[in-house]
């Protein structure tokens, strides 16, 4: 943890929260020299989780909020501060009419929706979409609201949609709670819908929140059940019901391989399902037609994204050298062909595993390869910057003065 920019988080939280560094230790249960003992980065060089956990709990913040390490990571904070602002509004949550106006015709929200979708996939201008969210989130939740038969199904749709976006965005910012929140609204707004394709996409959805939350568990068995119950109407639907299916599978694969990481009884029982779960989406993979858009519904599914999350799942199993060994089967041609923000994810797995391999001169060089191919997934993401650091401290050879650059760009302390 970067002790300096915890205590800068901190002193900067409690100023906001209008609290005296006396008042702020009365609640902490200490004093006011232990305070700016703590403000100063002086207390601990590595202040214990149970202080970070009690201080983000007096300032009513997330604890990832104190532990963001760069000003992209204050503005994330932002952004999802705003979201969760709108999430948590009556109007938002109710679907009761905030103003009389009349409701945004459905062609254009579908529009609207689809735009901010390939924003996401394409890596770019991730801070003003996520700044556009609330006015997104209350647009089609007003329309969901207002419209009668096929348009208000329509809605549905688009509220669902918009919803798993948000949810996306929520991970990629370190945020599980909104995600979470997000991908339970997503589900219900797909249910409403009546579309069989959207409920498996919120579905998969909620899923990957879950395992963010720290649910691995649940977000298997939800992403199995959802699968069971809708593979006969998904299956008859062309490449979006067979690509929504699939990535059931994926992220089901995902959520074991994150339990098998657990010390609970279920953990190797977990580890046993994930080649299978792999294979049956590998399966629907296959069936898809050989001009079918690979990108249906935004899940960029094909055999190659079957792949990047054998990659991935390896590297929650902490089998960085089976997972290196996957990425090198993956052809320069089949990674082009996925969206900008699956590249970059692929490189900042393959790094992971890499590291995991004892190769972290590669791993350095991979991450610059992904900070070349989207920087913001590198320099923006919690996860990434947690692999910077743990680079440092086990050393990278003759790539550290590499590393130290990309250190620095992250904004972390070199």
């Amino acid at each position: 943890m970067d002790s300096r920019r915890i205590a800068e988080n901190i002193a900067c939280w409690r100023a906001r929260r209008r609290l005296t560094q006396t008042q702020f230790g009365a609640l902490m249960g200490k004093s006011k020299r232990w305070v700016q003992d703590l403000e100063a980065g002086s207390r601990q060089a590595d202040p214990r989780l149970s202080v970070l956990e009690a201080a983000a709990r007096v300032l009513a913040v997330p604890l990832a909020v104190l532990l963001a390490g760069t000003p992209d990571d204050h503005a994330n904070a932002d952004e999802m501060d705003a979201i969760r602002a709108v999430l948590h509004r009556h109007d938002i949550v109710t679907g009761a009419r905030a103003t009389p106006a009349d409701p945004i015709d459905v062609e254009t929200l579908r529009r609207s929706v689809h735009h901010a979708w390939r924003l996401f996939q394409s890596s770019a201008a991730f801070t003003s979409l996520g700044g556009r969210m609330p006015g997104l989130l209350t647009d089609v939740t007003q329309a969901a609201a207002l419209h009668q038969g096929d348009d208000q199904l329509a809605a549905y749709r688009a509220l669902s949609m918009t919803l798993q976006l948000t949810e996306a965005l929520a991970i990629k910012a370190g945020a599980p709670d909104i995600a979470s929140l997000a991908g339970h609204r997503a589900v219900i707004a797909a249910e409403r819908s009546g579309d069989p394709v959207i409920q498996a996409s919120a579905a998969r959805h909620l899923a990957d929140a879950l395992t963010a939350d720290g649910h691995p568990h649940a977000a298997a068995a939800f992403a199995q059940t959802a699968a069971t119950r809708l593979t006969n109407e998904l299956t008859t639907r062309g490449p979006a019901g067979l690509s929504t299916l699939g990535m059931l599978y994926l992220k089901a694969a995902i959520a074991q391989a994150t339990a098998a990481a657990l010390t609970d009884h279920r953990a190797t029982a977990a580890a046993r399902q994930v080649p299978d779960l792999l294979d049956q989406a590998d399966a629907h993979a296959h069936q898809l037609p050989r001009d079918a858009d690979g990108n249906a519904l935004f899940t960029a599914f094909s055999p190659t994204n079957v792949a990047l999350y054998r990659l991935a799942t390896h590297v929650k199993l902490y089998e960085g050298a089976a997972g290196a060994a996957v990425a090198q089967t993956i052809t320069a041609d089949q990674r082009a062909a996925l969206p900008r923000e699956r590249r970059a994810h692929l490189l900042t797995d393959l790094a992971h595993a890499y590291t995991q391999a004892g190769q972290r001169e590669k791993a350095v060089d991979t991450l610059l390869d992904a900070e070349r191919e989207a920087p913001e997934e590198v320099l923006g993401r919690p996860r990434t910057h947690q692999l910077v650091e743990d680079l440092r401290l086990l050393g990278a050879g003759t790539a550290e003065g590499r590393l130290r650059a990309l250190a620095g760009r992250c904004g972390l302390p070199t």
